[in-house]
């Protein structure tokens, strides 16, 4: 196990703590890469193995690297501190500061060794990007306007990776069931779906099925629900 970061303890997800990458200004497809990095490691190692807090904190160091959003190991130290201990002042420059930063590299290289430097991957933000312009050129502008599809199918994708499916699920398949079930939250139906050769979402990708959407759905259900708390 890396040096202990237990200034830095919580009770709250480390998933949840990758979010923190918003405060360190980060952009949506780097912290999906931290989310996804995190993920993927803990699916090669116990999670009793290392401390996910400390690989949270290297997860989006490497992430920022990876899509050329660098941060300094002080800037995530000092924001991860504030986020545990809302009241505390930034970290002294002491012996248990400078242990972190190496813990943090440290952790870095185990990540890309676990994850054989595979750390670049296809998320499904271009893609629900896509789909949404052609939602909206497809629904009336009154349909549109009433409901806050976009912004629940962007909330939908974010919190997806608080849990595994970016590492079960196609991409393309992400995006259309978060897109699914924002306008199943809304009641609003596609115009003309009835009298189609295909439904709506086969038309963005012909490889889907009904099953998988609802499997995707179901998964991210879950992750509302579900008790995230580490002891």
């Amino acid at each position: 196990r890396p040096a202990d970061s237990a200034t830095l303890d919580s009770k709250s997800s480390p998933t949840c703590f990758l979010l923190v990458g918003v405060k360190l200004g980060m952009q949506s497809i780097a912290i999906a890469t931290a989310c996804t990095i995190y993920h993927k490691f803990f699916c090669e190692i116990n999670l009793d193995a290392y401390d996910p807090y400390l690989v949270a904190m290297s997860s989006l160091y490497l992430a920022g690297k990876v899509e050329e959003q660098h941060l300094r190991t002080r800037d995530i130290i000092n924001v991860s501190n504030r986020y545990f201990h809302p009241d505390s002042e930034p970290l002294e420059l002491d012996s248990h500061f400078w242990a972190l930063r190496d813990s943090i590299v440290q952790c870095e290289l185990l990540l890309l060794r676990v994850l054989r430097f595979h750390v670049s991957f296809q998320h499904p933000h271009k893609y629900l990007l896509h789909y949404l312009i052609s939602l909206k050129n497809w629904l009336n502008r009154y349909s549109w306007q009433r409901t806050p599809i976009s912004v629940t199918a962007w909330a939908l994708l974010r919190d997806s990776y608080h849990g595994g499916l970016c590492l079960r699920f196609r991409a393309q398949h992400i995006a259309v069931a978060v897109l699914h079930l924002a306008l199943q939250a809304y009641g609003v139906e596609v115009p003309a779906e009835a009298e189609a050769e295909k439904p709506w979402w086969q038309v963005f990708s012909d490889d889907l099925t009904k099953p998988i959407i609802d499997n995707i759905v179901s998964d991210l259900i879950q992750i509302y629900t579900m008790d995230t708390e580490i002891p």
